[in-house]
């Protein structure tokens, strides 16, 4: 049988391009390259990514549903501001159920599982160690040392990406595409929390080794190690956040 031609499908070529212009906008929002409260350009953004306004629009009614981004009536688009208080605590809330549902499913946790978890482990480790001399060395440097700054943020970034990607191979393991599309949703708000850190992160050794009992739960023959573990990671992030600091630590 002859193949038939390929025939143009703008509002496929449209959708992908969509999707490049939301990826970009929610890398410029994570990064905090627009601060909380601040207006969103919609032609900065789109001379920025050399595309017309159209996509970036179509993006920004995306991340609105995130809860990255409000819209104002006549005013276009901001960057939501921090999280409050009661916001946080329904958030734990959701966290906690979502985490322990997802580390339930994840068990038992078979050798490819495990292999993933404690390579993800390492990395995480491995960041946690550079944010700890990134922060010793800016708060040895002088006040206006951007380079100092710009490393510990870079740093943080970093950090971030592989505490993320610890949960995120618990999550590819436990078999639920809901469970993992309810997980990307909820990323958007732990972000919102980041934002409420302005002192920097202040718990890489308690995160660290709660990551580290997760593992090691999972590498036990109890079955109800895993959940136990990781409700006691979730909890014991809500209570740095909400008890022992003003303001929300890392996750």
């Amino acid at each position: 049988m002859n193949s038939l031609p390929a025939v143009p499908r703008p509002d496929i070529e449209r959708r992908g391009l969509r999707d490049l212009v939301y990826d970009h906008i929610l890398e410029i929002l994570l990064t905090g390259e627009i601060s909380p409260g601040e207006r969103v350009s919609i032609d900065g953004l789109a001379r920025r990514l050399d595309v017309s306004p159209t996509p970036v629009r179509e993006a920004l009614v995306d991340l609105e549903r995130t809860g990255l981004v409000v819209r104002e009536a006549l005013r276009g688009y901001r960057v939501a501001p921090p999280l409050d208080r009661g916001q946080l605590e329904e958030l734990f809330v959701a966290r906690e159920t979502l985490e322990t549902t997802a580390t339930r499913l994840a068990t038992p946790a078979d050798d490819a599982f495990l292999e993933d978890l404690r390579a993800a482990h390492a990395e995480h480790e491995r960041a946690g160690a550079r944010v700890r001399e990134a922060t010793a060395a800016a708060e040895s440097a002088a006040a206006d040392d951007e380079e100092a700054q710009h490393r510990l943020v870079a740093a943080a970034q970093d950090y971030y990406a592989r505490d993320r990607a610890f949960h995120g191979v618990i999550f590819d393991h436990c078999d639920n595409r809901y469970l993992v599309r309810m997980s990307d949703d909820l990323g958007a708000q732990v972000h919102r929390l980041r934002q409420a850190l302005p002192h920097g992160i202040t718990d890489v050794d308690e995160a660290v080794s709660e990551h580290r009992a997760i593992l090691e739960a999972f590498a036990s023959p109890d079955p109800t190690a895993p959940e136990a573990a990781m409700r006691h990671h979730v909890r014991m992030v809500a209570h740095r956040a909400l008890v022992e600091d003003p303001q929300p630590p890392t996750t």
